[in-house]
């Protein structure tokens, strides 16, 4: 199991067009993926749970990946946030 932690840079936060990225790219790994924000997680390839998060501009995030391409999982998914989903 890997984390890592980032921050939302991007304008609206993961809400609605980003977080719909964000899903999709989680959904190209196997590995079982959550995102933290806080004290709430959520399953990161889920669109509901993802949302329910309300993550917005500046909030510090965790990647958690368990399975066999983590390290793919949680170094694209950081690089999709850092880029401010221009990826």
């Amino acid at each position: 199991m890997l984390t890592k932690e980032v921050t939302i840079m991007n304008s609206v936060g993961l809400h609605a067009r980003p977080a719909t990225y964000f899903i999709q790219k989680a959904n190209t790994y196997k590995s079982s993926i959550w995102i933290e924000c806080g004290d709430m997680r959520a399953n990161a390839k889920s669109l509901l749970g993802v949302l329910s998060l309300g993550i917005s501009k500046g909030s510090k995030v965790s990647l958690i990946a368990d399975g066999a391409d983590e390290a793919e999982a949680i170094e694209g998914l950081a690089n999709l946030i850092l880029t401010s989903f221009t990826d």
